[in-house]
C-alpha cells in the first residue's frame, strides 16, 4: 500500500501501475526504463505544464483539426497511461487509433487493442503490413491507417519512426519530456509534457479552437522555438534550485 500522504504518491501510484502492465505484457519491461528518464526530465519542469507547452497543445489540436487522415499511434506505455485519455482525443478530432510497437508480439498487439477499446477508442486494427523504411518491427502499420496518414501525433519517445514519417511528408506531432531527443528535434511539432496532462488539453483545444485559430497555430508553428523554451524552463529551474 502507497500511503496517500506520501510526497510522491502520484508518482509511485503509476509506477506501480505501469510494473502491473509489464507483469501483463502491455508494458515491455524496456518501456519502463523510458517511463523514468521521462520522469527524471518531468522533475525539471516542476512536473506541470509550462506556458510554451499549452502553446504546443493547442498547436497540435489545430494540425489534428486541419488533417485529413489523422492518426494517433500508440504504444505500449501510452496504453497503459492514457487509454481513457486516448478514446476522448479520438472523439475530438476522429482520428485513427492505431496500435505500433518495438517489442511487438500479436499477443501484445491483442492485448493493448483490448484496453483501448475498453476505455471508448474505436481501434483501427487488422493486418498490419511492413510498409515503413524501418529495420525493426515498428516498420508493421495498416495501408489505411499510419501510413496514408497526413498527420501523425506520437506520445512518447520514437525517434527514428519519427524521422522516417517526416521524410514520407507527414506531419508528426510528438509528445516527449526530453527536449534533446532525436524525436523532440525531427518532429513536425514537439509538446515539452507529461502525456497525462498533454492529451486533455489537446482534446479540449480540439473541441474550443476556431477555424480562424487554427490557421493562425499552424502558420506560427516553430518547433525549434518549442523545443528552446522547455530547454530555457529547464535550465532556469535548475539554476533556481542551485542558488
Amino acid at each position: 500500500m502507497i500511503p496517500k500522504d506520501h510526497p510522491r504518491y502520484t508518482s509511485l501510484v503509476t509506477r506501480e501501475h505501469l510494473a502491473e502492465c509489464a507483469r501483463k505484457g502491455i508494458v515491455s519491461w524496456e518501456g519502463l526504463t523510458s517511463h523514468g528518464r521521462g520522469e527524471a526530465f518531468d522533475y525539471l519542469l516542476g512536473e506541470k505544464t509550462s506556458k510554451s507547452a499549452r502553446r504546443a497543445e493547442r498547436t497540435a489540436a489545430a494540425l489534428l483539426r486541419a488533417a485529413s487522415r489523422p492518426v494517433i499511434s500508440v504504444n505500449g506505455n501510452t496504453a497503459a497511461l492514457a487509454a481513457r485519455e486516448i478514446a476522448l482525443l479520438q472523439k475530438a478530432c476522429g482520428a485513427k487509433v492505431e496500435v505500433n510497437l518495438f517489442h511487438r508480439t500479436p499477443e501484445r498487439v491483442q492485448q493493448i487493442e483490448t484496453l483501448l477499446r475498453d476505455a471508448g477508442a474505436d481501434v483501427f486494427s487488422g493486418e498490419a503490413e511492413r510498409l515503413l523504411p524501418l529495420s525493426h518491427d515498428r516498420a508493421f502499420c495498416r495501408r489505411d491507417g499510419m501510413y496514408a496518414a497526413d498527420v501523425v501525433l506520437v506520445p512518447l519517445e520514437d525517434g527514428d519512426r519519427c524521422e522516417v514519417l517526416v521524410g514520407m511528408g507527414k506531419k508528426v506531432i510528438a509528445i516527449d519530456l526530453n527536449p534533446l531527443s532525436r524525436t523532440a528535434k525531427k518532429a513536425t511539432l514537439t509538446i515539452v509534457d507529461e502525456v497525462i496532462r498533454a492529451l486533455p488539453v489537446i482534446t479540449d483545444a480540439c473541441m474550443s479552437l476556431t477555424d480562424e485559430e487554427c490557421r493562425g497555430l499552424v502558420a506560427a508553428l516553430d518547433n525549434p522555438a518549442f523545443l528552446k523554451e522547455a530547454r530555457d524552463e529547464m535550465a532556469a529551474r535548475l539554476c533556481h534550485a542551485l542558488d
